[in-house]
């Protein structure tokens, strides 16, 4: 296996790229759960010193965002044009 050495502003690009495609979700469920999952992901590992442990993290989030990219882009084509609220009749009899 092979260990790229990452910067900072390189993990910091990362972590906005993720933010920013979660952000393209549609679907308000989908968005905040992705732009949650991110957060919560890099801010438990933010200590991590083990070398090796961060190269497995940073491939699973490299890989993690071509998922919600590839998702996110697939929300956008077919969004509903009009939201899935049922709204309930008022009328009065």
């Amino acid at each position: 296996r092979r260990l790229v050495k990452m910067s900072k502003s390189d993990v910091l690009n990362l972590y906005r790229n993720l933010l920013r495609n979660s952000k393209k979700f549609c679907n308000y469920n989908f968005r905040e759960y992705f732009l949650r999952r991110t957060k919560e992901d890099f801010k438990l590992h933010k200590n991590e010193s083990d070398p090796s442990k961060i190269q497995q993290l940073l491939e699973r989030a490299r890989k993690e965002l071509v998922v919600i990219s590839r998702q996110a882009t697939l929300s956008q084509m077919y969004s509903a044009d009009r939201p899935f609220i049922l709204e309930q009749s008022h009328s009065v009899k």
